[in-house]
């Protein structure tokens, strides 16, 4: 089976790292190095790359900013090609390039197959990608939580099918139950709402008010209130257009111009200009002719009834009474009325809708319930297998009579789920409290491994249970870092040992302080600082033939050149070569 291969990292100004390129291959990788020498950064980058979290401290002093590039060997049609290519990435020769830039001010930047893209998108490609393991996750381990989904992940579809069930009923059974809380805890406050809403839509509902009346009123109001003026006014405009008949001696503005219009007439003939002024004013004559009517109309109609002017006044008082307590105009107070009858509406059916709500929450509990046992007998028979599986996997790590199990407990809770028969503790993922148990030795009793077990036991449990589950859910790359702390002697052959098995189905990159497991791998990469104390691109180097030798002595001894340990080295490299 082809799966995604890491080949290559580039890693610039990242912590003591100047510029270097960490060549991987398929198979088992070991990196070593002197403590400081920057083997850890192996680790730092590859989390960088898989989208974790930036820090400004790792970019190294007095560079603007740190990179990191990757090459991962993509198969066509690989879960992680389809989503590279969701997020608009190219393969490069059926390869995916991978690249993050964090400044020194703290600024990151990520690039999925030539395209920018969110960081989070790195994250979510990781999971297709790369199982990273170091000593931050064999104390998750030691977490029930974690331990919770360790088992899930095993049980597979077993579990996840219920689980999912459970997940979208235990969401909306929060939502109901928040619903109902603020319903039933703010009854009094809802009451007070309602009648100050039921008030008000009386009120407007009473005077009966119309859209844009309130303006209307206001400029009746205003006419009315100078009725004998504009009267005044507009008679008298009516006689400087058109005459006065009391006062036949007076002359007019429709007078004077026909007698302009007229002398014009005559002698239009002999001169374009002049007929074009002629026509205009015949046009003046006939427009002061409509005015002086319309005047006439007007100061006829005026209404200057002091009633009707007493009845605006009052209306307008009404409304201007609404418009104090509910909008700044008509308009406003009647979409202020539509908007608090809706809400009146929904207040008073609290009533129905807590019953609603009261019905729903049963239903969702009386499913829980059953979801609950479905959750409980799927992790049970995957315990079994789980732990069985991991047992196997410690005997070939040197802890032969180690036993590990599953306890699942329920927390009782008197105002939990009931399930069986008993009211206990829920919550997102279920009813169930999951924790590892190892007993390390025949008789003993098994206790929580935060407890019972020492730091080289975690290291040995945490990789029997990555390989377990590399037979259940493979990732194509393993990265471990330091998974032998603790670890020495014949543990530290078995753990290498392991590892290289591990690799015949996966990439697999260790870095290791452990001759032993070194010994074991495919390929051997050293990292070597300069004398300035930095790595340069030719400071991660292959070892082969003498020069592992020398390094595998150096591991042992802190001397490369004792015959003795190169002697051992020797010894080591030959079991790996005929015991893996």
């Amino acid at each position: 089976m082809v799966v995604s291969v890491l080949e290559e990292m580039r890693i610039r100004d990242l912590g003591v790292i100047d510029d270097a390129v960490v060549e991987l291959s398929p198979g088992f990788t070991a990196v070593t190095g002197e403590t400081g020498a920057g083997k850890t950064m192996v680790v730092t980058s590859l989390g960088l790359l898989l989208g974790g979290r930036a820090d400004a401290a790792l970019v190294r002093a007095g560079a603007k900013a740190a990179v990191v590039e990757g090459r991962v060997a993509v198969p066509p049609g690989a879960p992680a090609a389809v989503r590279a290519e969701e997020a608009g990435a190219e393969l490069d020769e059926g390869a995916l390039l991978i690249s993050r830039t964090l400044s020194a001010e703290g600024r990151s930047r990520a690039h999925l197959g030539g395209r920018s893209v969110p960081v989070g998108v790195l994250a979510d490609l990781s999971d297709e990608l790369v199982a990273v393991h170091g000593q931050t996750d064999q104390q998750g381990l030691l977490r029930p939580a974690r331990q919770r989904q360790a088992l899930d992940r095993y049980a597979g579809d077993a579990v996840a099918g219920p689980l999912a069930a459970w997940s979208d009923a235990y969401r909306r059974l929060r939502t109901v139950s928040d619903r109902l809380a603020e319903l039933t805890t703010r009854a009094r406050e809802r009451a007070q709402e309602a009648d100050l809403l039921r008030f008000g839509v009386e009120e407007i509902a009473a005077a009966e008010p119309q859209p844009g009346e309130d303006a209307e009123l206001a400029a009746e109001a205003e006419r009315l209130g100078h009725a004998e003026a504009l009267a005044s006014a507009a008679t008298t405009a009516h006689g400087a257009l058109a005459g006065d008949p009391a006062d036949p001696e007076g002359v007019d503005a429709g007078t004077l111009v026909a007698g302009a219009h007229r002398a014009l007439e005559a002698v239009r003939a002999h001169d374009p200009a002049l007929a074009a002024l002629a026509d205009r004013l015949g046009e003046v004559g006939i427009l002061l002719s409509d005015v002086a009517g319309e005047l006439a109309s007007y100061a006829e109609d005026l209404d200057s009834d002091p009633l009707r002017l007493a009845a605006v006044e009052e209306r307008r008082a009404a409304l201007a009474q609404l418009t104090r307590k509910y909008a700044d105009d008509i308009t406003g107070v009647l979409a202020w009325a539509e908007q608090s009858a809706a809400r009146l509406a929904e207040l008073e059916g609290d009533d129905d809708r807590i019953e609603e709500l009261t019905a729903e929450r049963d239903r969702l509990r009386a499913g829980l319930s059953a979801l609950a046992g479905e959750l409980t007998a799927a992790r049970t028979e995957a315990a079994g297998r789980f732990a069985a599986a991991v047992t196997e996997e410690l005997a070939e790590l040197a802890m032969p009579h180690a036993r590990v199990s599953f306890a699942l407990r329920r927390a009782p809770d008197p105002e939990g789920l009931e399930v069986d028969g008993e009211t206990v503790a829920f919550g997102p993922h279920g009813t169930d409290e999951v924790e590892l148990l190892l007993a390390p030795h025949p008789g003993a009793r098994p206790r929580p491994i935060a407890k019972g077990a020492s730091g080289g036991e975690l290291s040995r449990v945490m990789l029997a249970v990555e390989v377990v589950f590399a037979g259940s859910d493979p990732v194509p790359t393993y990265l471990f870092d330091e998974v032998d702390a603790g670890v020495g002697g014949k543990a530290a052959v078995e753990v290498g040992r392991r590892l290289a098995r591990l690799a015949r189905s996966a990439q697999v990159v260790v870095v290791t302080h452990l001759p032993q497991v070194a010994a074991f791998a495919d390929r051997h990469l050293v990292v070597e600082k300069t004398d300035d104390g930095s790595v340069t691109r030719s400071g991660v180097q292959a070892l082969k033939g003498e020069d592992r030798v020398r390094e595998l002595s150096r591991m042992l001894a802190g001397q490369e050149d004792s015959e003795l340990a190169r002697a051992h080295a020797e010894e080591l490299l030959e079991t790996a070569r005929t015991g893996a």
